[in-house]
């Protein structure tokens, strides 16, 4: 028997649902490294840890921006609980639950070194706390049927195993998580909605360590486990979200809803992947197609082409990293490099945009994906650029056949993942502006624009940090 059970089952916490249907909300999430400079070296170690979580089987359904330079992850501030406490959790497209460290947690971090204040969930703390019990239908979805000796009352474990040895394990808990409601245009007011998540009472690995610490992981996959799954599955919210990342002033978008402008142009994700796969057909280089063999562009098992928010850079599988850097740099050929923090480096006075091509990245349904000078090298000192592409086969773990197409082309475009009909599409777009969001119930439209959190936390409408934009629809039932 798991030694926390019984502090667990000593909880005798009761759940009141609402029954009141919600219109549109917001979540508002900030910059991890914002206004701090990072070493380059952090970039690939950072989406090394990621590749080892992202392309590893666990035993649960699980998944898996600035300038390289500046950015890591992204995070949101959302409350949990009756009463609301805050909390900072990691937005990622790549995995597919939300949990916490939870107060009985051991070997969670303390203190964060990218200057929040981490906080511990405790069930006890919320009157709207109940436990998950392992007979209850998120539990056994999530285990393909009941789990093995359950009773009435026994708890509803997971535990999640990452490839790069970390691992995260506890307990699943429901209870209110808070955001902000779309009320108008540049109005909110604040609102919740009830979500089973996890409670983290065991970490290892660097999920334990401060480095790049936070209170927990926010999953956008495509599970039923993840939180968009749960609310759609509730009828409160259309299967669809977006998000525009800004590497002109940081920040940027992150919405769940019906985003009607700008428009999106999409091509269809892979059927039964755990991940956003897509079919990548050719890859261009200033109006010249790279000779890449077909089966290079084949899905399948650790094949493929993965769109990912979660990772820094982007990854190409050898044959195609190696044409493609000769094609770059064909345009510049007197260059002389040199290696900083096994990157490649080089310098050079000038507009990188005006040196160097332009690269196309061509998907299923004649979708294009284009991706400047000024994504792909970052400047790192004074006239010293860097490529932020990277050779998978030697930088990633099991995905040395995979494109991995992280915030490096994602960048100042509008992203959006339409899990109802199964497509994802992108169109270039001003992160830092705003966007507008239709109610499927009412027909009304609405403008909502970027924030800032600042470091102390206090919002400050019209800046540039990264805001997540929550539509939650009106039930078209009464719910």
């Amino acid at each position: 028997m798991d030694p926390r059970r019984p502090l667990f089952l000593s909880l005798l916490l009761f759940f009141s649902f609402a029954s009141v249907a919600h219109a549109t909300g917001v979540f508002h999430v900030r910059h991890k490294y914002l206004d701090r400079k990072r070493a380059i070296a952090d970039l690939r170690a950072h989406d090394s840890r990621r590749h080892g979580r992202i392309l590893s089987a666990v035993d649960i359904p699980i998944g898996g921006v600035g300038l390289p330079t500046d950015t890591g992850l992204y995070y949101a501030e959302i409350g949990i609980g009756t009463p609301s406490k805050k909390y900072y959790v990691q937005v990622d497209t790549g995995s597919d639950i939300l949990w916490v460290n939870c107060v009985t947690c051991t070997r969670c971090p303390k203190k964060s070194d990218i200057g929040i204040e981490l906080t511990l969930y405790d069930p006890k703390g919320s009157n709207s706390a109940s436990l998950v019990s392992c007979d209850d239908n998120f539990c056994t979805s999530m285990y393909g049927g009941e789990m093995q000796g359950c009773s009435q009352g026994t708890p509803c474990q997971y535990r999640v195993l990452y490839g790069d040895g970390s691992s995260t394990a506890g307990l699943f808990v429901t209870d209110f998580v808070q955001y902000n409601q779309v009320s108008g245009n540049h109005q909110t007011t604040p609102a919740n909605e009830s979500v089973s998540f996890g409670c983290s009472a065991e970490q290892s690995g660097d999920l334990g360590s401060s480095n790049e610490a936070l209170d927990g992981i926010f999953g956008f996959g495509q599970s039923n486990s993840s939180m968009i799954s749960q609310l759609a599955a509730a009828g409160k919210v259309r299967k669809v979200f977006a998000h525009c990342l800004d590497t002109v002033k940081g920040g940027g978008i992150f919405a769940i809803g019906n985003v009607v402008e700008p428009k999106v142009k999409t091509t269809p994700l892979i059927p039964n992947m755990s991940h956003y796969n897509v079919n990548l057909k050719a890859i261009e280089v200033g109006g010249a197609f790279l000779q890449l063999p077909t089966d290079l562009f084949e899905t399948g098992d650790q094949k493929g082409t993965i769109i990912d928010s979660g990772t820094t850079l982007s990854y190409l599988p050898e044959a195609a990293y190696k044409q493609l850097m000769n094609a770059i740099f064909s345009y510049q050929p007197n260059l002389s490099f040199r290696t900083i923090q096994d990157f490649l480096c080089f310098q050079y006075i000038g507009s990188v945009d005006d040196g160097f091509p332009d690269i196309v990245f061509h998907f299923q349904n004649s979708l294009s994906l284009n991706v400047y000078p000024h994504d792909y090298l970052f400047q790192n000192e004074d006239d010293v650029y860097c490529v932020g592409w990277q050779n998978g086969g030697v930088q990633s773990k099991g995905g040395k056949d995979v494109f991995l197409l992280g915030d490096l082309v994602l960048s100042n475009k509008l992203v959006l993942y339409d899990l109802e009909n199964q497509d994802i599409g992108w169109t270039e777009y001003n992160c830092s502006s705003s966007i507008q969001i239709k109610d499927d119930k009412t027909g009304a439209i609405y403008i909502v624009d970027a924030h800032k959190i600042s470091p102390a936390g206090r919002l400050e409408v019209g800046m540039s940090i990264l805001v997540v934009l929550l539509t939650i629809m009106i039930c078209y039932l009464n719910c």
